[in-house]
């Protein structure tokens, strides 16, 4: 990034004080700059907010296309036990991956009857005991390794993106 690029990101910083002037006219004016600022500093941040099966927008910004501002859009699934075959989860996802320049983060948890974990699941000492987690066109696929937990009980996967220019 050159200089300009550094100089037209915003920030996320409120000031603490403000002098707010006698005069009716002026006064409008600062009371309008302080709306735009408290609503730029509220809206310019992580949004804590993970629906099923509905996407929402995070608060992240990228700039990852021509330096413009892109959005990124969160969704989180649920899945049980009755979705396995053969050791394999299919959850479609229902996004239209031509809306979207990249996933930024997979990421989800599972029950496997006794202990929570996270997906994917990486095992130290023996690859065959690793549960992948991935996504295609279509679907959400999580396959489990030979040695993997005997029993995906339960979970949630959230998926993470960033919209097109």
């Amino acid at each position: 990034m050159n200089n300009s690029q550094i100089n037209s990101l915003q920030v996320s910083y409120l000031r603490t004080s403000r002098e707010f002037p006698e005069d009716l006219k002026q006064l409008a004016i600062e009371t309008n700059r302080a709306y735009l600022d408290i609503a730029n500093s509220v809206n310019n941040r992580t949004i804590g907010t993970f629906p099923v099966n509905r996407s929402v927008i995070t608060g992240e910004n990228w700039f990852i296309t021509q330096n413009k501002r892109q959005q990124g859009l969160r969704q989180t699934y649920k899945f049980d036990d009755t979705m396995a075959v053969a050791g394999v989860i299919t959850i479609p996802h229902g996004i239209n991956i031509k809306s979207l320049t990249n996933f930024v983060r997979i990421w989800g948890t599972f029950f496997d009857g006794i202990f929570w974990d996270t997906l994917p699941f990486v095992a130290r000492i023996n690859a065959a005991d690793q549960i992948t987690l991935k996504v295609n066109a279509t679907n959400i696929v999580i396959t489990k390794g030979a040695g993997a937990p005997p029993a995906i009980m339960n979970g949630l996967v959230t998926l993470e993106w960033i919209s097109n220019p």
